[in-house]
């Protein structure tokens, strides 16, 4: 949640600022600003807007966004709001009441209300309800104390702050230089050449046009950034620590829109080529025809894994669709005992966890604050930590003993998409390689499940060619206020997913459940002006969902299918087809979500909403 992009160089900052929370607007849109320190003695130059970042830019003078050579360095914020309305005096950065000190913010003080009150004590006045003026005041008073030295004024500051933080601080009197501080919110410095130029980021988006060198800030560490010096980095008790600087990999086209309307059906349409990258070298055709499934992380721990009896996957949101999946393929291919935990409420009851035991973190962003909080429990027991992530150098990614990349690009649309069908084909393909090293998977499942796995990019080329028919018929159901979405086995997760996507973007009303759980009470709501969405492909529990079907046909429910291609007997019952390939029942998902989150899009986009950034959401979710 929120985006901080920070710029200390030559070049224009308002322009590096304002272009980097363009990219960065997907984490937070309820504000903007941005603060430039000239250098001239002027002391800041602080513009902040509610609304989206297109506000603020808009509010800027040209004379300032387009005149080199004037700024050296400025900090930009883009706001998701957890503190205070979204309003401007609420907007970052926040300027400290001496006006010698100023910093953005992502996360959250939990004391701030004790830390408000010390300083009221002391004659700090606040303009805005948010916890980060209060942190900002806090840094201020050291400064005052400690001659000035900013980076001991921000280290004795964190050390009384509790919570989470990714902050990047300035100070008035000197220019070139800004102290970057995390703990359980990302940050990334990237440096330009020379360490003439220095790019800060809540992730790497808005870093990567500029350099490919990156320092990823590790939790309780302090980064002292000033132009034409090396990136010294200290922990929170003044030790040094060691300086790690990465190459970063971004392509760069996947922060655009490539002549889509919208981030959310660019990555809808993505799917094929990504699901094609997330096997890349994982799934492999051998020359005698036959398949292997080869992944380092089951190489280098396969003891452990082999010997686990128990998994443990935590997730939050889309994600934990996606581990509901993981279980069933688990179960079936492995024959191990798998539990699929909401990570906000797993280190909060208790669980568990024994030192055999494998704990499963999925998360897209890598950066999920409770999914991390539920590895830190993990790991404190002595489980063994594997972590799926898309997020290259994320923090589940460094935290995790070992784990897998989805590696299916960025995604920029809030409502997830390519990520759920990246996070289920690294979760098949971790069942099939476990299954037939234990053994409990026979080789011609293993190898017939392969190579329909090597389909699904084709067979998902399949499904998108049906958008126009799905956008056709999305207009039919933005009248609804309520949804029903009901699937069985491998599709009830689906059904989750789709009803999630549709209140994540059309705010109408839906839910998903088992099919056969229709009638132990959701029947009730099924009425003619309920459309009912039903996952019917073609498995071993094909004639009970007919069952269902025929039920809420009796009770006058609008029925939208997805269905298995050249299926008959559906379309005698349902006023709505949609026709999927068929596929394994374990691969089903990867296909049948499709229509899903077309029909979401759609029935969206024609209500006038805006998807990639749908209200109250955020990307990243760095807060508890």
């Amino acid at each position: 949640m929120c985006g901080i992009v920070g710029y200390l160089g030559s070049q224009s900052a308002a322009q590096i600022l304002i272009k980097g929370l363009h990219q960065l607007e997907y984490r937070g849109y309820d504000s903007a600003g941005i603060v430039l320190n000239t250098g001239q003695g002027k002391g800041f130059n602080l513009f902040k807007a509610k609304g989206k970042v297109a506000n603020l830019e808009a509010a800027i003078p040209d004379e300032v966004m387009y005149q080199d050579h004037v700024t050296v360095s400025g900090i930009g914020h883009t706001r998701w709001a957890t503190h205070g309305e979204p309003s401007v005096a609420n907007a970052h950065p926040h300027v400290s009441m001496s006006g010698d000190v100023v910093l953005v913010h992502n996360g959250i003080i939990e004391n701030y209300k004790e830390l408000k009150d010390q300083l009221m004590d002391r004659g700090y006045t606040f303009q805005s309800q948010t916890d980060t003026e209060v942190l900002c005041n806090l840094i201020d008073l050291y400064y005052q104390q400690h001659g000035h030295d900013l980076r001991m004024a921000v280290m004795q500051a964190l050390n009384k702050a509790i919570g989470a933080y990714a902050i990047v601080v300035m100070e008035q009197q000197d220019h070139a230089h800004v102290i970057c501080a995390r703990k359980a919110s990302p940050l990334v410095i990237g440096i330009g050449e020379g360490n003439e130029e220095f790019f800060i980021g809540s992730d790497a988006t808005p870093i990567v046009s500029y350099t490919h060198k990156v320092i990823y800030l590790d939790d309780e560490q302090v980064a002292d950034v000033r132009l034409n010096h090396e990136v010294e980095i200290l922990n929170l008790d003044q030790t040094l620590a060691q300086v790690d600087v990465k190459e970063v990999d971004l392509d760069i086209s996947a922060l655009t829109k490539g002549g889509f309307p919208h981030f959310m059906i660019k990555e809808i349409f993505d799917q094929p080529n990504c699901i094609e990258n997330c096997m890349r070298g994982r799934l492999v055709h051998l020359e005698d025809g036959s398949y292997d499934v080869k992944l380092s992380a089951l190489q280098n721990f396969k003891a452990k894994l082999i010997r686990a009896r128990h998994v443990i996957i935590v997730a939050c949101g889309t994600s934990w669709h996606a581990g509901l999946i993981g279980k069933q393929l688990i179960e079936e291919m492995c024959r191990i005992r798998v539990e699929v935990e909401y990570a906000s409420e797993f280190r909060y009851r208790n669980p568990v966890i024994e030192k055999d035991d494998v704990v499963i973190a999925i998360s897209q962003s890598g950066e999920t604050a409770d999914t991390l909080a539920a590895i830190q429990l993990a790991k404190e027991q002595g489980a063994l930590v594997f972590g799926i992530v898309n997020g290259v150098g994320s923090s589940i990614a460094r935290a995790a003993d070992t784990g897998i990349y989805i590696h299916v690009g960025p995604e920029i649309g809030v409502a997830s998409t390519k990520a759920f069908t990246g996070q289920v084909t690294v979760l098949t393909l971790l069942a099939l390689a476990l299954g037939r090293a234990l053994g409990t998977l026979s080789e011609e499942k293993f190898q017939r499940t392969c190579h329909e796995l090597m389909q699904i990019p084709a067979k998902m080329g399949e499904v998108l060619k049906q958008n126009e028919a799905i956008c056709q018929l999305s207009a039919h159901f933005t009248y609804a206020r309520n949804f029903l979405y009901l699937g069985r086995g491998y599709n009830y997760p689906v059904a989750l997913e789709g009803a999630l996507k549709l209140k994540e973007i059309s705010y109408i009303h839906a839910e998903g459940y088992p099919a056969a759980e229709m009638k132990h009470g959701p029947i009730a709501l099924v009425d003619e002006e309920m459309p009912i969405v039903f996952l019917a492909t073609h498995h071993e529990l094909y004639h009970k969902i007919i069952s269902n079907m025929q039920e809420v046909q009796s009770r006058k429910g609008r029925i939208l299918a997805i269905v298995t291609q050249g299926d008959e007997e559906i379309s005698h019952i349902a006023q709505e087809v949609i026709e999927v390939p068929e596929t394994l029942q374990a691969l089903e998902p990867l296909l049948s979500v499709l229509p899903m989150q077309l029909l979401a899009y759609h029935v969206a986009v024609m209500k006038g909403l805006n998807v990639d950034m749908p209200r109250n959401l955020a990307k990243s979710v760095t807060v508890e």
